[in-house]
């Protein structure tokens, strides 16, 4: 199937998708905290901040099973880079199998600057996160936030979601307060209803203070 644009391509199978997710989410309990994949309308959001021109190199962590690289795909203009960290073998492998266009980077979140560093990214335009922030303390956080830092600079932006039923919760209360003790600017967007289970995303933009990788 084409378009006037180019070739369709065709989205990987819905029910896949989810068993995977299932999959991974029984498997690592600790490390996957959503009940299914974001939805298409989460996604636009979070994806709002790629930039639609130039060669802009996107990274997302915390991938899952594509379905915000399908949205980021997208928006991405052509010799735009994007980079997806994940440290889910399982995904790793699904991802590689169903999004072939996309940069596939097995590891850590918390390692994200040596990881660029070894495909030679030296600048970030967005970093779009979809880390269970909720199931990290409060040294995971702050280590990881210091990454996304130091990855977008003073030019980048980055955005990540939380879910609306959770935002009274001490530990949600306590990372949006991270959030602005980390960036100059910190949105919190409209609720995304059409969302299991509904949720918002932050935008967030000029760290504070972006600090060295070495301490």
């Amino acid at each position: 199937m084409t378009s006037d644009t180019g070739p369709t391509r065709i989205e990987p199978d819905a029910r896949a998708a989810r068993r995977a997710f299932l999959v991974a989410a029984l498997r690592r309990p600790a490390t996957v905290g959503a009940v299914a994949p974001s939805s298409p309308r989460l996604g636009a959001v979070l994806a709002s901040v790629v930039p639609r021109c130039g060669s802009p190199v996107v990274v997302e962590l915390g991938p899952g099973t594509g379905a915000v690289s399908a949205v980021i795909a997208t928006k991405l203009p052509a010799g735009a880079r994007h980079l997806a960290v994940e440290l889910d073998s399982d995904m790793v492998a699904f991802l590689r199998r169903t999004r072939p266009e996309l940069e596939v980077v097995p590891g850590n979140a918390a390692d994200l600057g040596a990881l660029l560093a070894l495909r030679g990214v030296t600048s970030v335009d967005a970093v779009i996160c979809g880390l269970p922030w909720a199931l990290f303390d409060d040294a995971t956080q702050t280590a990881l936030l210091g990454e996304i830092s130091r990855a977008i600079g003073a030019t980048g932006a980055f955005t990540t979601f939380a879910y609306l039923h959770g935002m009274t919760l001490g530990a949600a209360r306590r990372f949006r307060r991270t959030l602005r003790e980390t960036f100059d600017e910190v949105l919190v967007t409209a609720t995304v209803w059409r969302n299991l289970p509904p949720a918002f995303v932050y935008v967030c933009r000029r760290p504070h203070a972006v600090p060295r990788a070495d301490g």
